[in-house]
């Protein structure tokens, strides 16, 4: 089956500018959720949103929150036992017996399932399912393959992690990837009706009106300096290695260089020790996280461990030149020198020199920042809405066929 794109950026499947009229009742079966602060549940939430918003009964399966709550939009939802994963902090893995999610769904059966995880709890949702008769769309959230380097537990397992992702997502009626590069990428490797849904944006909640003279004074930032900004997980996989020589060259260069950091993880710690010039802001969101982007002038993010990178389209919308790695997210929107700037994949060096070209050029940051909004106003989580619903619908006509 060949892969559709579905991105907003080139055609995709024929789908109409509405929701379709007939509602599904959909549970999603995740092992993170909000208020979990990552990548997949950002996504998820905005695609929950869209359901709930056009009147689609949801259900919801994942392991016990800390706080116990329950995701309000939800009609029915069903807590499992949240297994710890070693050496990754603040993750969990669902356990639960098939038994569980047969009754569970037995008393409140779902037209469709999204599975937005392959742990534990997603391995036992497509058995149930499967034994239930219950179709099932899958959603490629996560870069197992990346996070196998770097990770004890997955780095034991990682000769098996591509042969079981194919089949655990060949298993399902199909498979949801962010991007076109990554579904050629999964089609060519035996990956079974795979799909491309884009992600979003809300161009009102991330942009350059939220610029904030106060918090650059907090900076100690004039008017002519370039805030180097990066938001994320502090943590390996996510390249911390090459984010910290970027900016001891950007030190060098610019004896008055200013560094903002966002997020937090296991190594903010060193990463503070190494560059105690920096300010270091933890977690922030919602409209502190606008604030942030819209106050800085250049975007660097050196993750290679993306599937799209939410953070990239966020920058880009807040009216910075983005510096990241030409794949994913960056891959699809970025246009080398233009509108930002792309590295070729693992080419540590020429990113750190590029980055460091590019914050010597006040001008070609404004104007490439000033594009790179431009790039993204096209994107609209309303549309991803109409085409997630469109495949729920599709793998339930599948079924009924």
């Amino acid at each position: 089956m060949a892969a559709h794109t579905g991105t907003g950026q080139t055609p995709g499947p024929a789908v109409t500018d509405t929701t379709p009229a007939a509602v599904l009742d959909v549970c999603f079966v995740s092992e993170t959720w909000h208020p979990e602060i990552n990548g997949v549940t950002h996504t998820l939430s905005q695609l929950v949103e869209h359901l709930h918003r056009h009147g689609y009964p949801l259900q919801l399966v994942r392991p016990t929150p800390d706080d116990g709550s329950h995701d309000a939009r939800m009609e029915h939802e069903l807590h499992v036992r949240a297994l710890p994963v070693f050496d990754y902090d603040g993750v969990h893995m669902g356990g639960v017996m098939p038994g569980t999610l047969r009754e569970f769904w037995r008393a409140h059966r779902p037209d469709v399932l999204y599975i937005a995880t392959e742990g534990p709890l997603g391995m036992v949702a497509v058995r149930a399912a499967r034994q239930l008769g219950i179709p099932m769309v899958s959603g490629f959230h996560t870069n197992f393959d990346f996070y196998s380097q770097h990770y004890i537990l997955l780095r034991m397992v990682r000769p098996f992690v591509r042969s079981f992702l194919r089949r655990f997502h060949n298993k399902t009626a199909i498979t949801l990837v962010p991007t076109q590069r990554q579904a050629t990428r999964m089609h060519d490797n035996g990956f079974q009706r795979v799909e491309v849904m884009g992600r979003g944006l809300d161009p009102t909640r991330f942009s350059p009106e939220f610029r904030s003279s106060s918090l650059r004074q907090e900076w100690h930032a004039g008017d002519d300096e370039c805030v180097a900004l990066h938001v994320g997980r502090l943590a390996v996989e996510k390249n911390v290695e090459v984010l910290i020589g970027t900016l001891e060259a950007l030190k060098a260069a610019h004896p008055h260089q200013i560094a903002v950091i966002v997020g937090d993880g296991p190594l903010r710690a060193e990463m503070e020790k190494r560059l105690p010039w920096a300010h270091f802001a933890g977690f922030k969101r919602d409209e502190q996280l606008a604030r942030y982007y819209a106050s800085a002038d250049m975007f660097l993010f050196p993750s290679r461990s993306e599937t799209y990178g939410n953070v990239v389209i966020e920058a880009m919308a807040s009216g910075l030149a983005t510096v990241a790695f030409h794949y994913a997210a960056a891959g699809e929107l970025i246009s080398d020198g233009h509108n930002g700037v792309t590295i070729p994949l693992d080419n540590n060096a020429e990113f750190i020199e590029r980055a460091t070209q590019l914050a010597a050029d006040p001008e070609a940051v404004r104007l490439q920042g000033q594009r790179a909004r431009q790039r993204v106003l096209e994107l609209s989580w309303e549309k991803i809405g109409v085409l997630f619903t469109h495949y729920l619908h599709e793998a339930q006509e599948v079924k009924d066929a």
